[in-house]
């Protein structure tokens, strides 16, 4: 997939009535594990993704909390995210390492917020990218490191 149709078709998309849902439903067809969970991507930008995950029965585990995968994913797709948005036409990006830090357990909605500089030059580079993820309170509950390998045009 070109990156830049990204960004291009969330501004298309998120204005509209259900366009932000709409456009969760087409990342998560385009990444069919990711899919299964209840998460709406909240603000895309160039560098910036901001998701949430929805605390349904489907992501939580036998504490009655958020599951540590749901978490984990939700901290790669909001790293994918912001990646890929500041990528250029021809670029491809794959990740290669990721790791989290859980804090406290996870309970309700869970927003992870991921800001990344674009990459420069060009030809393969690893980057090293965190995502934040805090519940409806504001408290940091978990903390994402992903290191995506980047090949640009």
């Amino acid at each position: 997939m070109d990156p830049t149709l990204l960004l291009s078709l969330y501004r298309k998309l998120a204005p509209l009535p259900g366009g932000k849902r709409l456009f969760s439903r087409l990342v998560g067809r385009a990444a069919p594990y990711t899919g299964t969970l209840p998460f709406v991507v909240e603000e895309l930008d160039a560098g910036k993704a901001q998701v949430k995950l929805f605390d349904r029965k489907i992501a939580r585990n036998h504490l009655k909390s958020l599951h540590a995968i749901a978490l984990m994913n939700l901290g790669e797709v909001s790293t994918g995210l912001a990646m890929y948005s500041t990528l250029p036409r021809g670029a491809r990006g794959i990740i290669t390492d990721l790791g989290m830090t859980y804090l406290k357990k996870a309970r309700g909605p869970i927003t992870a917020t991921c800001v990344v500089d674009p990459p420069k030059g060009s030809g393969r580079q690893d980057m090293v990218v965190e995502s934040v993820l805090r519940n409806a309170d504001g408290i940091e509950v978990a903390r994402a490191r992903a290191v995506w390998r980047i090949d640009l045009p």
